[in-house]
């Protein structure tokens, strides 16, 4: 990674053809300024589109009383939908390999966001539960394959750039995790108090998503699998198979994704709530969670170009496990007094998805091995987060406090730490999983 900050290398048909002169070096520079213009428009959708992945998610959070009573919901129920995202995540995520081999990345996350605005829109008007969880399933299901792919066209598209170019979609990402969760409530108070109108607002962002991505399908001259300008000199098409199930590596990212992702989901889904039950307003609870989201857009910045520079990222996950029980102990002994101090502490917490996406890119060396150990790490991962938020609402309502519940999320936190130390150690997913 000693190149991380130098700009991506032309595609060698252009180097080949400006080296030739006259109409060839003319045709070149078309071509150049071609490349140029696509590749902006690439980094406007991954940007665009990852300010999508999570206010599906968020808005929901900062409204989910308001959901509950309206749809009369129990607490177990809404622990239910609350485990939805994971569960989407992990059965739609492993599709995404597949269908970008066979569309392309570029093409299955614009579908993705076209999924997401379909959902959002629809969801809050279907008039009950099933409805609202099969509407919510559409918009997680185009969350789901953009997750897994994001990595993917980083790399192919930024070869020298993995750190940064994961830290810009990954303060993307954090910025619209944390807007959906302040802007959330009062914006339903501005439309009218209603939290239909609060929830489908999101959809007209997740539409804007779609249109950067547009031109770059028409302007796909590297093939249906390869978006990227260098994924054809690096012959990605004929990198062995992996097995990727013999790679203790994979299987440490995965169990580091998944718990994170446990912890993730039960801020997003829990914490304006843990608040609330303990006085603090409802505007400032989803202030709070805000916070908790907003520490994510510098970090998730800092912490992938970080890592990218260090020979083990181990030290950083169990930096970022700190930081997160002193949270969790902080919303256990006084949720209110300390509330600011805790949704901090839990905000940089959850800076471990950064991390995780990070070595994604870092533990394989191609974008198809990058691809595969996506998948699999966050679709195992996800299917491993899904029973955490749902305990947190049964310990919810049958303990009748927040006592429980926390203490299932400090227990959950200790192995997250340990499980990213092995994550974090300087090995690639090839050397341990290539086919013989």
């Amino acid at each position: 990674m000693a190149s991380e900050e130098t700009e991506t290398r032309n595609h060698p048909d252009v180097r080949g053809h400006a080296a030739g002169g006259g109409t060839d070096g003319g045709e070149a520079t078309r071509r150049s300024s071609t490349r140029a213009w696509t590749t902006r428009l690439v980094v406007a959708g991954i940007l665009l589109s990852a300010l999508n992945l999570r206010p599906a998610i968020t808005s929901l959070g900062a409204l989910l009383e308001e959901v509950r009573d309206g749809l009369g919901m129990s607490g177990s129920v809404a622990g239910l939908l609350t485990s939805v995202p994971p569960l989407c995540f992990a059965v739609f995520g492993v599709m995404a390999p597949r269908l970008a081999r066979r569309f392309g990345p570029a093409a299955v996350v614009c579908a993705g966001m076209a999924a997401i605005a379909a959902g959002l829109i629809v969801r809050p008007y279907t008039g009950g539960t099933p409805g609202f969880l099969a509407a919510s399933a559409l918009a997680l299901m185009g969350i789901a394959v953009s997750n897994v792919l994001m990595p993917v066209i980083v790399k192919r598209w930024f070869p020298d750039r993995v750190g940064s170019m994961t830290g810009a979609y990954s303060m993307a990402l954090a910025l619209g995790t944390s807007t959906a969760a302040a802007v959330t409530v009062p914006m339903t108070d501005a439309l009218g108090g209603h939290w239909q109108s609060g929830l489908a607002v999101w959809a007209a962002l997740a539409a804007a998503a779609v249109l950067p991505w547009l031109p770059v399908l028409r302007d796909r001259s590297a093939g249906a699998g390869q978006d990227g300008p260098a994924a054809a000199a690096q012959g990605e098409t004929q990198a062995p198979a992996l097995r990727i199930t013999r790679s203790r590596t994979a299987w440490a990212l995965a169990v580091f994704f998944g718990l994170q992702a446990t912890a993730a989901y039960i801020t997003m889904g829990w914490m304006a709530q843990i608040f609330r039950d303990a006085g603090v307003p409802a505007g400032t609870a989803g202030l709070l969670l805000a916070v908790t989201m907003v520490m994510g857009v510098p970090l998730a910045f800092v912490i992938p170009r970080l890592a990218t520079r260090l020979p083990h990222q181990g030290p950083i996950a169990l930096a970022l496990g700190v930081c997160g029980l002193i949270g969790y102990a902080g919303l256990y002994a006084a949720p209110a007094a300390g509330a600011w101090a805790w949704a901090l502490l839990l905000g940089v917490s959850n800076c471990a998805f950064p991390l995780a996406l990070t070595m994604v890119g870092m533990r394989a060396r191609s974008g198809p091995g990058v691809a595969q150990l996506s998948a699999f790490a966050q679709s195992t991962g996800y299917l491993i987060s899904i029973p955490g938020p749902l305990l947190v609402g049964v310990l919810y309502q049958h303990s009748g406090g927040w006592g429980q519940p926390i203490v299932l999320m400090v227990a959950l936190m200790v192995p997250q730490m340990a499980v990213g130390w092995l994550a974090g150690r300087d090995r690639t997913v090839e050397e341990e999983a290539a086919a013989r």
